[in-house]
């Protein structure tokens, strides 16, 4: 079978404490024998065996060996590995094209990874050259061509040519989506815009990125959701949520959660003890001691009981 043929994609299950995939039907694929396995990306799939990590294709086979004591999914076509306690990157073959040389990575996320030197946070290209000098306390990935880095105690934000756009003047920050992210001043949370002007006040306890349109917010022990002008669309009645994908967003409703769509409205009932958000049609459920996936309709097409 050649994977990169199959068009649909595959989803984790766990059986018997082991892990494998299953279709979007619910058809076993690779059957369970990973210790640990995260999902396909570009047509690869980290696995751990024993205590070393590797990386399979889509029929199964294991085209990079577990060998690494830590590594990371693919991301740009290079994943972040570690080698004798010094992190490094590789490519979908398992060569080595960036060596092994710092502290501390994140993945590549928009033509740049975060590297650490020492005890310094400065990014590379994809030929492992540096292009920010490694200056920071701290580093996240870029989005929108901005990127959130520490200085000393504060978060601000840089562009890809390394300056400093957004002076650093808060406890958290997060990442740039739809032009806004959310951040923490003293202990509340707004959002800016890309010049670091509050374009929605801090008044909320707690927030999340803008998704789809909607930014999850807490206001006191709940949580809604707000448009990007800042006005409450469904109101903070939940426990928690989730971001939206694909038009639901898991919301946690006393103990158990359930699926809402953009006006508020409970398409899939409160049931599941934990839920990660839609992906492909399908979303990932715990329930019954288990875990599974549902539909759009929110009917089992991998049962936790399986």
């Amino acid at each position: 079978m050649n994977y990169q043929k199959i068009s649909t994609k595959l989803y984790r299950i766990t059986q018997n404490g082991k892990y494998g995939f299953i279709n979007q039907n619910g058809q076993i694929i690779i059957p369970a024998q990973f210790d640990l396995a995260w999902s396909f990306v570009d047509g690869l799939a980290q696995v751990k065996v024993g205590n070393k990590y590797g990386y399979i294709d889509t029929t199964g086979k294991r085209v990079i060996t577990p060998k690494y004591p830590l590594s990371y999914a693919f991301a740009n076509g290079l994943a972040l590995v570690m080698i004798d306690n010094k992190y490094g990157f590789i490519n979908s073959f398992g060569k080595v094209v960036i060596p092994p040389r710092f502290d501390g990575a994140l993945a590549f996320k928009n033509g740049l990874a975060a590297v650490q030197i020492q005890e310094k946070w400065g990014y590379i290209d994809y030929l492992g050259k540096i292009v920010i000098q490694p200056q920071f306390a701290a580093a996240l990935h870029f989005y929108e061509g901005l990127a959130a880095v520490q200085i000393n105690d504060k978060w601000g934000y840089i562009n890809v040519d390394g300056k400093v756009v957004i002076l650093p003047k808060f406890e958290s920050t997060f990442r740039f989506s739809q032009g806004l992210a959310a951040v923490q001043i003293g202990d509340k949370y707004g959002f800016i815009n890309q010049l670091g002007k509050f374009v929605i006040k801090p008044n909320f306890d707690d927030a999340e990125d803008f998704v789809e349109g909607l930014a999850a917010v807490q206001i006191r022990e709940k949580w809604g959701f707000i448009n990007t002008n800042g006005e409450m669309v469904i109101p903070a009645q939940y426990n928690r949520t989730m971001s939206f994908s694909q038009g639901l967003a898991a919301v946690k409703v006393n103990a158990k959660y359930g699926f809402i769509d953009k006006t508020g409205k409970m398409m899939i009932p409160p049931q599941f003890d934990l839920t990660l958000g839609f992906q492909d049609d399908l979303a990932l459920v715990y329930a019954v001691g288990g875990a599974g996936y549902i539909d759009r309709r929110g009917k089992y097409i991998w049962n936790p009981t399986n």
